[in-house]
């Protein structure tokens, strides 16, 4: 073999190697990344197991729901001995949304096991704040409170919360609230009816009623006095100053105001009410700590039994006193805002 072949036959074999060697460098990038892939992929799977685990996955076979008298809806285990987790929200209320898809599922869950006794309380924060946030926010809020009668409370409640208007769109409108009746399984004519009548004092007292009463009351009164007062004593006000609120008589948008002042009347205190959500174990106020399923879950497992501070509706049919275990008798003045209360 001459020099020129044996050059040749070097640099081939020169050649051969240097496509190994880069060959051997893909094929060990490619193991690295491949390996990276596969802890990336496992690190989401395992996150994704432990948020939808502290959430609560799947669905859950509701225990029963009782109406009160108040129009309030308590979920639990018949006979069950377990905290009380009280839970005051506005179905326009974006921190409320916030809650209700971190901690719904899980709540649910516990009331299914016995584990807590659920009492949702909706109320409007919104009422006096204008078109749309006011109509919408009782528009909702008085849906809520038909479906209850057809049984279908809760999920009614999560049907609304999915699908909550941006703060400032107009949203809840009648149709769609009906539909919504439907899709829950709520098939009495009533519930229709009910929507439609109930929409139409919501659009009255958010376009007509609250403007002229904010007006009236701001000559006499002042800010600082409206934004203290609960929105029903703000009612009480017009009523004796010319501003009639007997369009509101016997209709769930009432109930709602209703329920929206007594909590200013039910807690004072470190526990006074100050806008939505609010969430209260046995009474006491919780903090950050009811955004997280797993802490909400900690603290239920942590107190003692309690009992709802309100009475069944199907027992004041019965002849029931339409007082609670321990009521709301006694129960210290607030001096929190309501009506203007934010989320």
């Amino acid at each position: 073999m001459g020099k020129a072949a044996r050059r040749e036959a070097r640099e081939r074999l020169k050649q051969q190697r240097l496509k190994e060697q880069q060959k051997a460098k893909r094929n060990r990038v490619l193991l690295v990344v491949g390996a990276a892939v596969v802890v990336v992929a496992l690190v989401v799977a395992v996150g994704y197991f432990v948020l939808m685990r502290d959430r609560g996955g799947g669905e859950v076979e509701l225990p029963p729901q009782a109406l009160q008298t108040d129009g309030s809806v308590v979920l639990a285990e018949d006979g069950a001995s377990a905290p009380v987790l009280e839970i005051y929200a506005d179905y326009q209320c974006p921190a409320c949304k916030q809650f209700e898809t971190a901690t719904g599922s899980a709540i649910q869950e516990m009331a299914a096991k016995g584990e807590v006794i659920v009492h949702y309380r909706p109320v409007s924060i919104f009422a006096l704040r204008g078109e749309p946030l006011g109509s919408n926010s009782l528009r909702g809020g008085a849906a809520a409170r038909a479906a209850a009668d057809a049984g279908k409370f809760v999920e009614y409640n999560d049907v609304l919360f999915e699908n909550q208007p941006a703060e400032g769109d107009p949203g809840f409108s009648p149709d769609e609230l009906k539909q919504w009746g439907e899709d829950v399984g709520i098939d009495d004519p009533a519930f229709a009816e009910r929507v439609d009548a109930e929409s139409e004092v919501a659009d009255r007292f958010a376009q007509d009623y609250a403007p002229e009463l904010l007006e009236k009351a701001q000559g006499e009164l002042g800010a600082d006095s409206i934004n203290t007062m609960p929105v029903t004593d703000l009612i009480a006000w017009g009523d004796e100053n010319g501003v009639d609120s007997s369009f509101l008589d016997d209709t769930y948008v009432l109930e709602i105001l209703e329920s929206t002042g007594a909590v200013n009347q039910r807690y004072d205190g470190e526990n006074a009410f100050a806008g939505t959500p609010s969430v209260y174990l046995n009474g006491a106020k919780m903090g950050n700590e009811m955004y997280s399923a797993s802490s909400l879950r900690s603290a239920v497992a942590e107190a003692e039994p309690g009992e709802p501070q309100s009475t069944p509706a199907e027992d004041a049919e019965d002849g029931g006193d339409g007082e609670g275990a321990g009521g709301d008798a006694g129960a210290s003045p607030s001096t929190s805002p309501s009506a203007d209360a934010k989320e």
